[in-house]
C-alpha cells in the first residue's frame, strides 16, 4: 500500500473533524443554521468521499478495505462535534461559536480558494473561466439568500 493512501486518510479525518466542529457549533446557534450547515457539508462530502475512495483504490487498497477505512474517518466528525459540545461555555453558546464558526469557515474558504484560484489562473479558455466565476458567484448568492430566509 502506498503512503499516499494513508496520508489521504489522515487528511480526511482532519477534514471530518472540522466538519463536526462546524455542524455542532451551527446547531448551538440555531436549528436553522445547523440544518443549513449540515446540508452544505453533506453536499460537499458526497463527491469528496467518492474521490477519496478512488485515491485509496489507486494507492493499493481493495474495495472492502477502502470502504472500511473511509468509514473509519467519520470518527473524526464525531470527535469534532463532541469537542464543540464540550467546549461550550457555561455563559452560553455565543462564546463557543465565536471562535469555532470563524475557524471552520476560514478553513473551508482557504481550501476552496487554494483549489479554485490556481485552476482559474491556468485556464486557457476564457469561457471556462467565466463559467467557473459565474458558478462561484451563484454559490455565494445561494448562501446569502439562505441566510436571509
Amino acid at each position: 500500500l502506498q503512503i499516499s493512501g494513508y496520508l489521504n486518510l489522515l487528511a480526511n479525518t482532519i477534514d471530518n473533524f472540522t466538519h463536526g466542529l462546524a455542524v455542532a457549533a451551527s446547531f448551538l446557534v440555531s436549528r436553522k443554521v445547523g440544518f443549513l450547515t449540515t446540508t452544505a457539508i453533506l453536499l460537499h462530502e458526497i463527491p469528496h468521499e467518492v474521490g477519496d475512495f478512488a485515491i485509496l483504490l489507486r494507492a493499493g487498497f481493495d474495495r472492502w478495505s477502502a470502504a472500511k477505512m473511509q468509514l473509519s474517518t467519520a470518527v473524526g466528525g464525531i470527535l469534532g462535534a463532541c469537542f464543540a459540545m464540550c467546549a461550550q461555555s457555561p455563559k452560553g453558546a455565543g462564546e463557543t461559536v465565536a471562535w469555532i464558526l470563524p475557524f471552520t469557515s476560514g478553513g473551508f474558504l482557504y481550501i476552496a480558494l487554494v483549489n479554485v484560484v490556481p485552476d482559474l489562473l491556468e485556464e486557457k479558455n476564457p469561457w471556462n473561466s467565466l463559467q467557473q466565476i459565474l458558478l462561484l458567484c451563484t454559490g455565494i448568492t445561494v448562501m446569502v439568500l439562505l441566510a436571509l430566509t
